[in-house]
């Protein structure tokens, strides 16, 4: 760019225009104009200032200012005053668009307006008489256009930019989201693995202890508990393979399916803690209610399911737990409380797996499950012996109605011995 404005500026320094009144001989043109030392010197020198132009925009626009004005009055000396012009002026129009286009829109205000006074002041001064002549007004056309052309295109550039970033920040915001999801999804896949295989293993262990002890002298009760393993370990498999159908991909076999595990088969979870001689009694209250969402529904099993799997592995097989199902309050307040108590042995110090600011991975579900629903659980030993877990869940789901309540309650009580 440097070497063709220098060969620009040349050219336009041997060019004259035609005046009126000029001789046939003398009209005017290329090469009708001596090229002075001085105006090869201050042209070289401009050229090689303009080099630098983008890395130093406001030196290199100054430099060329200076350079300007020293062949303007050079010019005064060599040339007669219908043959001065400001052929520099076009270094000093690149250097000013450089400075627009590197700067912001007030810096651009303030230089262009300073530089448009200087260069316009001293060609009407120094440069082609009379002031009035059309290459001095010239120089005000020359000096708003690179301005404005290089403002346009640093406008042009910081728009670019933006939509660039807003690209990169939005494929970051979606790659986040996109992992967030996957491990929450994660999460939720391994609370329900945890909550089948601790249940039904836990029955599995039972059983096959009692068929063991009982093996030689009562087959008949043996071949009973084996029976027991033979359908937990099938219920275990079922839900593992529904679970796990989960993780296929869209274009994989579909797998068989089951209902949604829920409140209304709790009758054949507690026969499963019967039959392995737990004493179980289920107490609901508000039975001819609404249906429960789907969410809740499912929490509220896997919290039952979870802590009778817990009586039964710290509390033994010979205690008795207690099922209590209850809907409370109306409107945004309506909720579902489920408490489940037993009366394990006191005294001994409570398991780790029953602590109640710990514990492990089952009531840590639990407690996942309950805030992942906005709700609430409290878990810990009671006073003379026992444990008790109580969980809350709120039976609005987030932007949808809340399930009211009908009626006044109508307790029933299950019992499962």
């Amino acid at each position: 760019m440097a070497s063709v404005t220098l060969l620009v500026v040349l050219i336009i320094s041997v060019t004259t225009n035609k005046h009126p009144g000029a001789h046939a001989a003398a009209a005017g043109g290329f090469g009708e104009r001596p090229l002075p030392a001085h105006t090869v010197v201050t042209a070289l020198l401009g050229a090689g200032a303009l080099v630098l132009r983008r890395r130093s925009p406001g030196p290199v626009l100054g430099a060329t200012l200076v350079l300007t004005l020293a062949e303007l009055i050079l010019g005064t000396v060599s040339h007669p005053p219908a043959e001065r012009h400001t052929s520099m002026m076009v270094m000093v129009a690149l250097a000013l668009f450089t400075v627009a286009a590197a700067t912001d829109r007030a810096t651009t205000l303030r230089v262009g307006t300073g530089t448009l006074a200087l260069i316009t002041v001293a060609g009407m001064l120094l440069g082609a008489q009379p002031w009035y002549a059309s290459e001095n007004f010239g120089i005000i056309a020359w000096t708003a256009l690179a301005a404005l052309a290089g403002d346009a295109v640093r406008h042009r550039r910081a728009a670019v930019d933006a939509i660039r970033e807003r690209a990169e920040r939005a494929e970051a915001t979606r790659e986040e989201e996109a992992r967030r999801r996957v491990a929450e999804e994660r999460l939720r896949i391994a609370r329900e693995l945890h909550d089948v295989v601790a249940h039904h293993i836990a029955l599995v262990n039972v059983q096959a202890g009692v068929a063991s002890h009982v093996m030689d002298s009562r087959p008949d009760q043996a071949k009973e508990a084996l029976a027991q393993v033979r359908l937990a370990s099938r219920q275990a498999l079922s839900e593992l393979q529904t679970t796990v159908g989960l993780l296929r991909h869209r274009d994989d076999p579909v797998a068989p399916t089951e209902p949604t595990k829920g409140l209304a088969v709790l009758g054949d979870l507690v026969d499963g803690f019967t039959r392995a001689g737990m004493a179980v009694v289920v107490e609901r209250a508000g039975a001819d209610e609404p249906p429960l969402p789907s969410a809740v529904d499912l929490a509220a099993y896997r919290v039952v399911q979870e802590a009778l799997t817990n009586v039964h592995k710290h509390a033994g097989p010979d205690a008795k737990a207690l099922v209590r199902i209850l809907r409370t309050g109306r409107g945004d307040g309506a909720r579902l409380e489920v408490t489940v108590l037993d009366d394990g042995p006191g005294g001994a110090p409570v398991p780790a797996g029953r602590a109640g600011a710990g514990g492990g991975h089952g009531l840590t579900g639990m407690r996942e499950r309950a805030a992942a629903l906005g709700g609430s659980c409290e878990t810990g030993p009671l006073e003379g012996g026992g444990f008790r877990v109580r969980v809350v869940l709120p039976l609005r789901s987030p932007g949808g109605p809340a399930v009211e309540r009908s009626g006044a309650d109508r307790g029933w009580t299950l019992p499962c011995v």
